[in-house]
């Protein structure tokens, strides 16, 4: 080998050395970077330059040096994988204790300062007080000021639960536009990486640190899956469906319930679209249910990988609708499927199930006083055909509690039929269920008339009595154990003890909950521990690849000097 071809030796060390060097300085300066992953340089022998064949051994070469092998990301497959799993699993149950805490912050504390809990107590007493002289006119008064303040209250909670679904919609569309902008700029990233890569030579590893950091977040929000292609581009699938495949991109898209206002979200690819007279794009409703995102009829359950993603649990926790007792309720004639729709929809919403227990229990609570005091004017009116005690000048029932708005009211002037439970009886009546169906806690005030005179309500009979066979039933509506909190509890509760028993669910829930988020918790941190061991940057391992490097360059320096020196004298020597 000549000097001058020795030379080319010591430059492609020297070259190799000052840009392993350069990337070695790289990973040092972002070690704090989030998102980054750690480069090695992989180095290999040149391409051999052979001289003779015909070696009893082997061939005659002469080596030219050495050269980039590649400059690689440090990352494990199965790390990433397990990451984005349990991530996505934590923000899930994170999401859901934020959501259970919040609701119990609201059956706490009512947004006008005082507990619901009072309030029915207070209820209670002011019965017990017209139970020792139900002809006393200010504990008349003490009982519908004491209804008013009820339901009051009652609206204040339920209205706050409303509110709170409307801020977890709020953060269901900011997710939705988060998800589809990451899908958009995961499409440009993998433009960008196919075209710097393309020739083999090149690796955009800063590139595909971005991409990754977008994958990761994508992996907090629902279940994901992701391919990269020989090109260089990744694919990802979100909850089964393709989101970036290719040069494609699937959005996700809302649709607003009017009446609701609650949206769905759905694959604008798997829906169906038309124009209205202006031309505009809109979407076929009827095609939305089989182009929904996320199957929210399914279990909660990790085996089914359906506890997976932020935005997963906001639509399980908001639910679909504002609910009401009628979400609980199995009527006769269809005992089945309210107990299937329940399972499937109400208790798998944090919102929903709450909401639809505490409006259970104001409707108990005012159709069972009215009830009660119905029956206390057809008594009355049996014993005394011409009798108007409990009743108004036109016939019809004297009522503490009224519907604000809802099917017509004339009927309410005949006997009401009630069942063995001393409900209305919906099966042998169904006015009666459309006309009670209506008695939900956005649906209720106070009987004004009663409000301005309580005296109205007498509670003394035709010859003079008083009326303490209602009394003694308004006191016992409260005591008998005569309800349950959902279908799927069979501990009867009465209504003193339905809202600690409703908050002690919620409470238990968010333990549970809580319970599971911090397990989660615990192997989120244990992968992302061992993941940043094998891309994370280690600053002493670092240096000492800088070292290795440095004396590396000094080596190929040194190398250049002798041969220049031999140069040098074999010239001048030579003349």
């Amino acid at each position: 080998m000549s000097l001058f071809s020795n030379l080319h030796l010591g430059t492609s060390g020297l070259r190799i050395s000052s840009n392993a060097l350069n990337t070695t300085a790289h990973n040092v300066t972002n070690v704090d970077t989030d998102g980054y992953t750690r480069q090695q340089v992989s180095l290999a022998t040149a391409t051999y330059q052979t001289i003779n064949k015909q070696h009893a051994i082997g061939y005659d070469q002469l080596g030219l040096g050495v050269t980039y092998a590649e400059t690689r990301q440090v990352r494990d497959y199965f790390l990433d994988v397990n990451f984005r799993k349990e991530s996505g699993r934590s923000e899930f149950y994170k999401t859901s204790v934020d959501a259970l805490n919040q609701v119990e912050d609201i059956l706490g504390e009512s947004t006008g300062g005082q507990s619901f809990s009072l309030s029915m107590d207070e209820l209670w007493i002011s019965v017990e007080e017209l139970l020792k002289d139900p002809c006393n006119e200010v504990n008349q008064n003490l009982l519908v000021t004491r209804s008013y303040e009820f339901i009051t209250q009652a609206n204040n909670v339920y209205n706050s639960l409303c509110d709170y679904q409307l801020n977890l919609n709020t953060t269901i569309r900011n997710d939705v536009r988060d998800i589809n902008d990451w899908a958009e700029r995961i499409h440009q990233l993998n433009v960008d990486i196919s075209k710097v890569e393309s020739g083999g030579v090149e690796h955009a590893n800063d590139l595909r640190d971005e991409r990754n950091a977008l994958i990761d977040k994508l992996g907090e929000m629902g279940n994901i899956s992701w391919t990269e292609d020989l090109d260089h581009c990744v694919s990802i699938q979100f909850e089964g469906v393709d989101l970036v495949k290719g040069d494609m991109i699937n959005r996700m898209e809302l649709y607003t319930d009017p009446q609701t206002g609650f949206d769905t979200v759905f694959w604008r690819h798997l829906a169906e679209y038309t124009r209205n007279s202006d031309g505009d794009k809109i979407v076929v409703p009827e095609s939305v249910p089989a182009a929904v995102v996320f199957e929210l009829s399914r279990p909660i359950s990790s085996e089914l990988n359906t506890d997976v993603g932020e935005l997963k649990a906001c639509l399980y926790a908001r639910g679909d609708h504002n609910a009401t007792f009628a979400d609980l309720n199995k009527y006769p004639e269809d005992p089945e499927s309210s107990m299937d729709y329940y399972d499937t929809s109400i208790s798998q919403s944090v919102l929903m199930n709450v909401e639809a227990e505490f409006d259970s229990l104001i409707h108990n609570v005012t159709t069972k006083i009215n009830s009660i005091l119905a029956d206390a004017a057809d008594r009355a009116s049996t014993r005394y055909p011409s009798s108007d005690y409990l009743r108004n000048e036109d016939g019809s029932y004297l009522q503490i509690f009224e519907l604000i708005t809802g099917p017509d009211k004339a009927f309410s002037s005949s006997p009401l039929h009630l069942d063995a439970n001393g409900e209305p009886d919906s099966v042998n009546d169904p006015a009666l269920k459309d006309y009670w169906n209506g008695f939900t806690v956005s649906n209720i005030r106070i009987n004004m008339d009663l409000r301005q005179s309580p005296s109205k309500l007498g509670f003394r009979l035709e010859d003079g009595s008083e009326d303490n066979e209602t009394m003694r039933k308004l006191s016992e509506a409260f005591t008998d154990n005569d309800y349950t909190l959902n279908p799927r509890v069979t501990t009867p509760v009465n209504f003193n003890s339905f809202y600690n028993s409703m908050v002690s669910q919620v409470s238990t829930s968010g333990k549970v909950y809580t319970t599971i988020k911090d397990a989660q918790d615990q192997t989120v941190n244990a992968i992302e521990s061992a993941r940043q061991q094998v891309l994370g940057v280690n600053t002493d391992e670092e240096l000492t690849f800088m070292i290795q490097f440095q004396n590396a360059y000094n080596a190929a320096s040194r190398f250049i000097n002798v041969v220049d020196e031999m140069l040098e004298h074999l010239l001048t020597t030579l003349g």
